[in-house]
């Protein structure tokens, strides 16, 4: 029987991708690869493709094809470290890191996106405007410079709703999110209006759970749930919080998510009821 395929971690995957990008940037095809190095192009799928943990002699060999060098040498050489372990717990960093964050890598892999967000407008139909409301005001003591840098970097993940094949995106908000007036009546009108046009969209799917639903399981904190278009790539949860973005790989973590998730769809609104509200604040504030 051949041997079991190593579960990918988020490290894991993280590190297959930048070695897909490295070579594409460096323009060479695996053939070329094992010619220069010698390492087997089987070999070098599996590693591309995250289905095997690369040796580090081995790593280190396609950096210097590469051409890496610090201090980015030294970050890819870390994922190595960490490639074995379920589960990344990255601290919180007041400016936007040089790759943005593994979470922008997965989501733009990613084939559908299940986020249940309980105060904000989920970050993908965000307009600009509520997104730099909200940016600053969770992060107070940010600098203009970071702002933008985050504004932009929300704005640019929109991609993944316009592409030809666009990201299948389940969004489910409290109502809470849809009253806080975020940046003012006007930014408001804005972000609902936008959240009107995009129920429209047949890839994208908006439930809100009303404040006469009472107690529900998302009451404790927002999280996401991502798949991949390969069947063998499991979900991934990912969880927000002020402590750092942590990633959740174990299977018994994404059922449980996965759960919650139906759960909080059967106590929302229906798609049809959430633009029917969404319809009735624009109503409002105008």
């Amino acid at each position: 029987m051949p041997p079991k395929r190593q579960i990918p971690t988020v490290r894991l995957r993280r590190l297959a991708a930048e070695l897909r990008r490295l070579r594409n940037e460096s323009e060479l095809t695996r053939e070329d690869v094992t010619g220069r190095t010698g390492i087997n192009e089987a070999t070098l799928y599996r590693i591309e493709t995250a289905r095997v943990r690369p040796q580090r002699r081995t790593l280190v060999a396609l950096l210097d094809l590469y051409g890496v060098r610090d201090p980015q040498r030294g970050e890819v050489l870390a994922l190595l470290q960490g490639a074995n372990k379920q589960g990344w717990l990255r601290p919180y960093h007041s400016e936007l890191p040089e790759e943005y964050t593994a979470y922008i890598s997965f989501e733009t892999e990613a084939w559908e996106v299940r986020n249940y967000e309980s105060l904000f407008i989920p970050g993908l139909l965000q307009t600009s405007d509520y997104a730099r409301a909200v940016i600053r005001g969770t992060l107070p003591m940010a600098s203009t410079e970071a702002v933008e840098q985050r504004v932009q970097a929300r704005v640019e993940r929109k991609a993944v709703l316009t592409k030809a094949e666009p990201l299948r995106l389940w969004a489910i908000m409290d109502e809470a999110a849809l009253r806080r007036m975020v940046g003012g009546p006007k930014t408001m009108l804005e972000q609902m209006k936008h959240l009107e046009r995009m129920a429209d969209e047949p890839h994208v799917t908006l439930q809100v759970i009303p404040f006469s639903a009472g107690a529900h399981a998302g009451m404790p904190g927002s999280f996401v749930l991502m798949g991949f278009a390969d069947a063998e790539d499991p979900e991934i949860v990912y969880l927000d919080s002020m402590a750092g973005d942590l990633f959740l790989e174990a299977e018994i973590d994404v059922r449980r998510y996965g759960v919650m998730f139906d759960n909080l769809r059967a106590q929302a609104l229906s798609p049809d009821g959430t633009l029917n509200l969404i319809t009735t604040l624009i109503g409002e504030m105008q």
